[in-house]
């Protein structure tokens, strides 16, 4: 999962949703520690920089919140 970097307890909520349990580092990377907010943008600078671990036919998704309720999803697949 590559998640919107703008809220570290956010992302750790969702991953415990998505998962039953908190994800590692590896599992919902954070890059808010290099990079600060990004807004939305967080959530494909961490794709970016770590999807490397994907083998053929991984599926992951990328998820970014806007104000209020908004969000914007992709899934992807490692053909």
């Amino acid at each position: 999962m590559w998640l919107d970097q703008a809220d570290v307890g956010r992302n750790v909520r969702i991953s415990k949703k998505v998962l039953g349990r908190e994800a590692t580092k590896e599992e919902a990377p954070v890059i808010l520690n290099e990079y600060a907010n990004t807004s939305s943008a967080g959530s494909v600078i961490a794709f970016h920089k770590y999807n490397e671990d994907m083998a053929s036919g991984d599926t992951g998704i990328i998820c970014s919140f806007g104000a209020g309720y908004s969000a914007g999803t992709v899934i992807v697949r490692k053909l």
